[in-house]
């Protein structure tokens, strides 16, 4: 994931976990902004809870490989908080809820047909 589409700032963070609502998702907690800016950016958020700074970074850094495989719209800011479940779970069935919640939300570009 590039730089530029990291929220990293904690007054982002706060900000948007304030102002917007939760969507809950299996082991996910997901908080969407919309704004007008023209790129998207996603901040993952792992409690000390799940476990110490080796699986907390893995985590992290499996989330954002998942997020790096697809293409989204722009305009928006995403935090993504983990839950404790997410320890039981592959690395195929974490992908698969994190994209079925993005679907959910409609995150993805939509495909544009060329018979127009």
């Amino acid at each position: 994931m590039k730089k530029i589409n990291i929220l990293k700032n904690n007054r982002d963070f706060t900000r948007i976990i304030k102002g917007n609502k939760s969507f809950k998702y299996k082991d996910y907690i997901i908080y969407i902004e919309r704004d007008t800016n023209d790129l998207y950016k996603f901040g993952i958020s792992v409690s000390k809870k799940i476990g110490n700074a080796v699986v907390r970074n893995k985590l992290k850094r499996q989330i954002k490989n998942i997020i790096d495989k697809k293409c989204y719209e722009n305009s928006f800011n995403c935090i993504i908080i983990l839950r404790k479940g997410i320890l039981n779970k592959s690395f195929n069935e974490m992908s698969e809820e994190l994209y079925s919640a993005f679907e959910i939300l409609k995150l993805f570009k939509e495909e544009r047909s060329e018979k127009e």
